[in-house]
């Protein structure tokens, strides 16, 4: 019962309850950049290119015999990942980028020193006049 204990603490603290929460929405935003890059930039940049479908790129290495399956090199899939890691990391650097800067702002907002207490100008009084 003591591990279950221990486990609830761990699981409840705020930085694991963070990353979770971030790791869900990494997760969906991660669908969205794919259907960006795959229903949008990339028959685009097909058309472009001479109508290619870069998803059917392949380089045979070895043709279909009978019932085996030919053996295939499917470069024009990799290169439809490697566009979408781009984006997505390039989205993610931008969103980093304008978290820190908004971190920047707060930071150089200049902070107006906490007015004194009661007793504090009291005691100013106090001494301001035990000079005179």
């Amino acid at each position: 019962m003591k591990i279950l204990t221990e486990f609830k603490t761990f699981a409840m603290k705020g930085n694991v309850m963070d990353m979770a929460i971030g790791i869900i929405i990494g997760l969906a935003f991660g669908k969205i950049i794919t259907s960006i890059v795959n229903d949008i930039i990339m028959p685009v940049v097909g058309l472009l290119l001479g109508g290619v479908d870069f998803t059917n790129l392949k380089l045979i290495l070895k043709s279909a015999i009978g019932e085996s399956p030919a053996v295939t090199l499917n470069y024009g899939n990799f290169i439809q990942v490697t566009v979408d890691f781009l984006i997505i990391a390039f989205s993610i650097f931008m969103v980093i980028k304008v978290i820190n800067l908004a971190k920047k702002k707060e930071e150089a907002a200049p902070v107006a020193p906490p007015e004194p207490s009661k007793e504090v100008l009291l005691l100013t009084e106090i001494r301001d006049l035990l000079k005179k």
